[in-house]
């Protein structure tokens, strides 16, 4: 028996959770005033996490769509209530992305976050604990639960560690529209568990509901994931969130939260809704044509540099949208993929904005100009960036939509059509804003205090650029791993 247990806990997926929890532990018994002590531990802690979950990585089989790494943990057994956690190629990026992130967030905070240190690395670590179970378990009920216990972490380090006055309004904004929409998950998840008398999701994948079931429950999960990923109308929340949140907040936000609806599509609506996932198709299509156009066209009329990356991202996930509804396998291949480069784009967007605001405390467009005079090392790597996000060859944004683009071109050449105009669009604004900023005069505000980045910050950015370059470059080291997969995904739904 204890043989037995110990096997279970030395699953790479539960080891992670308990060094989390260990460390969280560790922190809570660390003075607040040993501050170096404090952020040592959460570092080193959350590099501890990711190297695990790369070894994950090198033992993976890609060869296989079965789940790897799976383990059972009996909870209530009467009432068929387990912790079931496993990989596959869907969620294995994902964990490994959510784990490099948030190494970046606790660097990112090194010298910004003045008070509650020790309460706002243990948020971070909390939301890491989280987000890993989100990824990997296969249950409903508990996924549920991780789901919505991330808003706590989160909605925290809105409201305490924002930058700005609005940082309590944004935290409430964030926190009641994805409860509410969530809350119909929660009704179908319930209804599904006394349907079936189970909420086993390997078990559910071979349960055929009602088609008219199928129309009820495909929308209730709708809601609570279209929030999340957010799609329009329920993007209201996103920018304001964006806004207000500390860099880190906004670099896991963008970088993982928002994965959160697309992996979502991915892992419960389209296995198990297949019906209604075909009936609900063209609308989809239509509202993430509508989010390509109107994100971007939204992004050009910005002044705030949170929001411009904000409302960028409503397109880029408009894009995700189209490949995962495309039900074919380069548009679900690419979906995957542009989640990816996604997150460390925008992410890293989001970490030279916070550079510009820690040295100028101010994120206002018309204050910046001529950056490339003072700043030219950054200025190398936000053009860098922001090419990327464009979706530019050779970096993994164009991987990413040019698949995409592949997939809805097989179903129908007018979205494909409508879309393009949005990477027009982004070129635009973009470029735009990497004009703006980086060349033209020399503002006055700058002339006694300017700096370019910090040995720390020029890693974390170093970092990135590989990163970027390497999924560009070199997309069949992830695209071989999610390939079977994305096959059993569709053979089962066909």
């Amino acid at each position: 028996m204890f043989y037995e247990f110990l096997i279970k806990i030395t699953n790479p997926i539960i080891l992670m959770s308990i060094i989390l929890l260990i460390g969280i532990c560790i922190i809570l018994f660390i003075s607040d005033k040993e501050i170096h002590k404090l952020r040592l531990v959460a570092l080193i802690t959350s590099c501890f996490v990711f190297l695990i979950s790369v070894f994950v990585w090198i033992l993976f089989c890609s060869k296989t769509s079965f789940f790897q790494f799976s383990t059972t943990l009996f909870l209530i057994p009467y009432l068929n209530l387990n912790y079931i956690v496993g990989l596959d190629g869907i969620s294995l990026f994902f964990l490994i992305l959510t784990t490099f992130l948030i190494i970046i967030c606790i660097l990112v905070s090194w010298s910004s976050t003045h008070y509650f240190l020790k309460e706002y690395l243990i948020c971070f670590l909390i939301l890491e604990f989280c987000l890993i179970q989100v990824f990997c378990v296969l249950d409903l009920f508990l996924f549920y639960i991780f789901f919505e216990s991330i808003l706590i972490p989160m909605f925290l380090i809105i409201g305490i560690w924002g930058s700005r006055n609005r940082k309590i309004r944004a935290a409430y904004q964030f926190f009641l529209y994805t409860l509410i929409g969530s809350f119909f998950m929660l009704v179908s998840i319930i209804y599904i568990y006394f349907l079936t008398g189970t909420t086993d999701l390997q078990i559910l994948w071979f349960t055929n509901f009602r088609e008219d079931l199928q129309l009820i429950l495909w929308l209730a999960f709708f809601i609570s994931l279209a929030v999340k990923i957010p799609m329009i109308p329920f993007h209201i929340w996103l920018p304001e969130a964006h806004a207000e949140a500390p860099t880190a907040g906004s670099v896991i936000l963008a970088g993982v939260l928002l994965k959160l609806g697309g992996y979502g599509f991915l892992r419960f609506t389209l296995p198990l809704f297949p019906f209604a996932t075909i009936y609900y198709t063209p609308i989809i299509f239509i509202l993430s044509v509508i989010a390509v156009i109107y994100g971007s066209l939204t992004t050009l009329r910005q002044i705030d540099l949170k929001k411009i990356i904000a409302y960028s991202s409503i397109a880029h996930m408009g894009f995700v949208t189209l490949g995962i509804f495309s039900l074919n396998i380069q548009g679900l291949e690419g979906s995957l993929i542009l989640m990816l480069s996604h997150g460390l784009v925008s992410s890293a967007l989001f970490l030279c904005v916070g550079i510009l605001y820690d040295r100028y405390k101010t994120r206002i467009l018309k204050y910046y100009s001529g950056l490339v005079i003072i700043m030219p090392i950054f200025v190398i790597f936000f053009i860098f960036f922001t090419f990327s996000n464009i979706g530019f060859p050779g970096t993994s944004g164009f991987i990413g939509e040019f698949l995409v683009l592949l997939g809805v071109f097989n179903i129908n050449f007018i979205i494909t059509f409508f879309c393009s105009t949005g990477i027009i669009l982004s070129a635009g604004y973009s470029i735009w804003l990497v004009n703006r900023i980086s060349f033209s005069y020399l503002t006055i505000f700058y002339f006694n205090n300017f700096q370019d980045i910090s040995r720390r910050e020029f890693f974390i950015l170093i970092i990135l650029v590989i990163l970027v370059i390497w999924m560009g470059i070199f997309p069949n080291s992830f695209l071989n791993e999610i390939h079977f997969t994305m096959l059993n995904l569709l053979e089962n739904f066909f």
